[in-house]
C-alpha cells in the first residue's frame, strides 16, 4: 500500500476511533467525584481550568485505535473491544498526568499541564485515578476476555512504571555511563508495553489463541520501540508550534534519549562535546550546540535506521498471527502513521 494512501486510513481509523471511544472515556471520567472529573476534563482538553466547555479531544487515539485494529485484523468484532479501547487510553493518560509532574513539563497539546494548573498534588491524585478507572471498564464488561485483559493491563503497568524508574535513574548517572542496551530496555518498558498490551487486547477481544496473543503484543512492543525512537527525534529537532513543546525539550532536560545515547557512544569528537554539554547547564544556545552534536556524532541517523529495523521486526511477528497481511491493513497503516510521523 503506496505510503499517502495508507496515511489517509490511518488518519479514518484513528477519527472513528476517537467517534466510539471518546463517549466511553467521557462516561468514565465524568463518573469521578466532582473535583478529580474538574482535573481529568480539564486534561483531555474538554474544560477549560475554570470548568467551562473547550473543544479540545483526547489525543490522537493511537493506542485505542491499535485494540480495534488488532480485533478487526484476527476476525474480531471491533465495537465488543470499545471498551477495552478506552481502557488502555485511560491508562495512557494516566502515565502522562504523572510525566509531566516528575519531568516538570510545562506544557502539553499547547496547554499548561495539570500539575502547573491544579498543583502536583491533584496530578498525580487524578492519574491514580484514571488509572482505577481502566481497570473498572474492564472489570465490569461481560466480555469472556475480560479477565485475561485485566490481567494484561496490570502486568503492563507494572512494567512501564519499571520503565519509567529506568528513566529516571539514568538522570543521576553520568553521560557515558548509561548504555544503549539499557536505553532500549527502558524504552521497550516505557512504551513499547502500552503498545504491545494494546494488540494483545485486541486480539484477545477477538478469541485469539495464545499464540496469536504473544505474536500481537510482540508486533506492538516493537513498533512501540520504532515510535518512541521517532518520538525521541521529535524531542530535540520537533517544530514547537505542532509539538506544543519548547524546541529540544529533552535536551534542555538533560535527557538521556535514545539519539542522545547512541551519540554519547559513538566515540567521536562530537560525542565529548555533547557529553560535555550534558554537564552543564542547558540554556537555549547549549541546547541548540547540543542538538548539532547528536546529528554529527551519528545519532538522528542511528535512531531513524534502527526505527525501519524495528518495524520490520514487528511485521515479522504480525505476520506470525495474521499470515495473510492484506487483513491486516489497518495495523500496518497506523504504524506507518507513527514512525513516519514528523511531529
Amino acid at each position: 500500500m503506496p505510503d499517502a494512501m495508507q496515511g489517509r486510513e490511518a488518519v479514518e481509523l484513528l477519527e472513528r476511533t476517537r467517534a466510539v471511544v471518546t463517549p466511553q472515556l467521557r462516561a468514565a471520567v465524568e463518573s469521578l467525584p466532582g473535583p478529580m472529573r474538574r482535573v481529568a476534563m480539564y486534561h483531555f482538553g474538554w474544560e477549560r481550568a475554570d470548568g467551562t466547555p473547550a473543544d479540545g479531544q483526547a489525543g490522537k487515539a493511537i493506542r485505542p485505535a491499535l485494540v480495534l485494529a488488532a480485533a478487526t485484523a484476527l476476525g474480531g468484532r471491533p465495537d465488543a473491544a470499545v471498551r477495552a479501547a478506552a481502557a488502555v487510553e485511560l491508562v495512557h493518560n494516566f502515565t502522562l498526568l504523572h510525566d509531566d509532574v516528575i519531568d516538570a513539563d510545562a506544557t502539553r497539546h499547547h496547554r499548561p499541564t495539570v500539575w502547573t494548573v491544579f498543583g502536583t498534588p491533584d496530578a498525580i491524585i487524578v492519574g491514580d485515578a484514571l488509572h482505577a478507572l481502566a481497570l473498572r471498564l474492564i472489570a465490569d464488561d461481560g466480555h469472556p476476555a475480560a479477565t485475561a485483559a485485566s490481567a494484561r493491563i496490570a502486568a503492563c503497568v507494572i512494567e512501564l512504571c519499571a520503565g519509567q524508574q529506568a528513566d529516571c535513574a539514568f538522570e543521576h548517572r553520568a553521560p557515558q555511563d548509561v548504555t544503549l542496551d539499557e536505553c532500549l530496555a527502558m524504552a521497550m518498558a516505557k512504551t513499547g508495553a502500552l503498545l504491545g498490551c494494546a494488540c494483545a487486547l485486541g486480539a484477545l477481544y477477538a478469541g485469539a489463541g495464545e499464540e496469536e496473543v504473544a505474536a500481537m503484543d510482540a508486533f506492538g512492543r516493537e513498533a512501540g520501540l520504532a515510535f518512541q525512537l521517532i518520538d525521541d527525534l521529535i524531542g530535540i529537532w520537533g517544530d514547537p508550534g505542532h509539538t506544543g513543546k519548547p524546541a529540544g525539550a529533552d535536551l534542555a532536560a538533560h535527557k538521556k534519549s535514545l539519539p542522545v545515547v547512541a551519540a554519547l557512544g559513538s566515540g567521536t569528537p562530537a560525542a565529548a562535546e555533547l557529553a560535555a554539554l550534558y554537564r552543564g547547564p542547558m540554556g537555549a544556545d547549549a541546547v541548540r550546540r547540543a542538538a548539532d552534536a547528536v546529528d554529527r556524532a551519528g545519532g538522528r541517523d542511528w535512531a531513524q535506521i534502527h526505527a525501519a529495523d524495528r518495524m520490520a521486526r514487528a511485521v515479522d511477528h504480525l505476520a506470525r498471527a495474521v499470515p495473510d497481511l492484506t487483513a491486516a491493513g489497518e495495523l500496518l497503516a497506523l504504524a506507518e502513521f507513527v514512525t513516519r510521523r514528523s511531529r
